[in-house]
């Protein structure tokens, strides 16, 4: 690490480059760790149960007039006074894009956080796309990889993202076709507006979204204090505090602002919305987007925020 004071001048293209070059470091660690995630979320769960038109029964719901007649299940209904129709689950594959924000403020870790911002979106993403390859899923990554269904498909989006130089900020969506949900995971500290830009024509096009805001906790809690000096990790410029401790309430009012901020404009657009702390289980925030992926935006896992 360079000295205090030292400057240290590079290129773009070598930031670029050394920075691809930590991320195909980190990829396979997160793929393995990825991996036993999934294992551990994934037991007990039968995949994105949905009401469709599969072979597969699901459950027993009661018969609602103008239904057809030949969905009645009539020995189910014969044991009480109700009618009932078998309910069977979707069998068709559906495209799930997932998307990790990459850049520089990302690989951010603190002295409280278990790991870098970087490596815990990295977890996350692979782990999803482990659990949802299992489950059928055509698993895709805007600008990285098509969506296709394998048992292997985090596998090669590990492989993909290990060879790649994604650019900054929120992906391009213009590859994106037809009714499909997308998976943004990132620290999204850009002016709530300046996000909403990039998602509102998205939303419009019928893509159903869910945001997971990735946070170290000294980001929240702003544990600072005398004198301290702090770095743009984007672009490199400081600002150094006499006494930090007196910015910390006006730094939490403004944190917590672009947070709320965020977060409604979203449910405005329909889309949901998950706050995750680097020094919780990664687990949860699993949980969490399984969930709302499989339609139950209600049942969340313990620890998760919205």
């Amino acid at each position: 690490m360079p000295a205090i004071g030292e400057i240290v001048r590079r290129t773009p293209t070598a930031e670029v480059l050394s920075r691809a070059q930590a991320r195909a470091a980190l990829v396979p660690d997160c793929l393995v760790e990825a991996r036993r995630l999934a294992n551990t979320v994934i037991a007990g769960w039968h995949g994105r149960r949905k009401r469709g038109i599969g072979e597969n029964f699901w459950q027993f719901r009661p018969y609602v007039t103008g239904e057809s007649l030949a969905r009645i299940d009539w020995r189910r209904s014969a044991r009480d006074d109700h009618t009932y129709v078998r309910d069977r689950e979707w069998e068709a594959a559906h495209t799930i894009w997932l998307w990790a924000d990459l850049s520089p403020s990302m690989m951010y870790k603190s002295s409280l956080g278990a790991v870098s911002k970087e490596s815990r979106a990295l977890v996350v993403l692979l782990a999803l796309a482990e659990i949802l390859a299992r489950s059928g899923e055509r698993i895709g990554c805007p600008g990285i990889m098509e969506p296709i269904a394998a048992r292997n498909a985090a596998e090669r989006l590990a492989t993909a993202l290990a060879h790649s130089t994604l650019a900054d900020g929120l992906p391009s969506t213009e590859m994106i076709r037809g009714s499909s949900d997308i998976v943004l995971i990132g620290d999204f500290l850009d002016p709530p507006d300046a996000v909403m830009e990039r998602l509102g024509p998205v939303a419009k096009r019928g893509l159903r979204g869910h945001v997971i805001e990735i946070a170290d906790p000294a980001e929240e809690l702003f544990p600072y204090a005398g004198r301290t000096e702090f770095t743009d990790p984007e672009s490199g410029e400081k600002l150094t505090a006499g006494r930090a401790e007196t910015l910390k309430d006006d730094y939490a009012r403004a944190y917590q602002a672009r947070r709320t901020t965020l977060a409604d404009n979203l449910r405005h657009l329909g889309w949901s919305f998950v706050v995750h702390r680097t020094d919780h289980l990664a687990s949860e925030a699993i949980v969490a987007a399984h969930m709302y992926l499989s339609g139950l935006p209600d049942m969340r896992a313990a620890g998760a925020h919205r």
